[in-house]
């Protein structure tokens, strides 16, 4: 059978859709490959970005900001000492981004001026801390990658 160039050109448009097809249905419906958003909620998170940029501000704008330091019962957030601990409400969000079932959050209950993060929470790598807190109706926030 002989084949003229135009059946050529056919038999390879669909040979490399054919190879397309297979890709992205192997791609999209394959355990190793897992897409997940950083997020449950993204979409309300952005809604709520301008607030953050403003608690953001209020933090940098202070004194003396927090101060996460590692110590060998886990991590120790210090909140500025001009506060008085027992008015600062809020919490403290860790994020793992290689691995969201090791997320986890703290309420901001303190009587000194620091909150300690046990380290039987954390473990060896990379995480995101969130500090989001409220001292006298004035939102602050702090945030910072930190290696454990």
């Amino acid at each position: 059978m002989k084949l003229n160039w135009g059946t050529g050109i056919v038999i390879a448009i669909i040979a490399f859709m054919s190879f397309i097809m297979y890709f992205v249905i192997s791609m999209s419906t394959g355990e190793n490959y897992n897409h997940d958003l950083v997020t449950e909620k993204y979409y309300q998170k952005e809604l709520e970005f301008q607030e953050n940029i403003d608690a953001t501000k209020n933090a940098k704008d202070l004194k003396e900001n927090i101060i996460v330091k590692r110590v060998p019962e886990g991590l120790r957030i210090y909140f500025p000492t001009e506060f008085n601990p027992t008015d600062i409400k809020g919490k403290v969000f860790l994020y793992r981004p290689s691995n969201k079932q090791l997320d986890f959050e703290i309420p901001i209950s303190i009587s000194n001026t620091y909150l300690l993060v046990p380290e039987k929470r954390l473990l060896g790598g990379r995480w995101n801390i969130t500090v989001s807190w409220n001292y006298k109706n004035k939102t602050y926030l702090y945030q910072k990658e930190l290696i454990y």
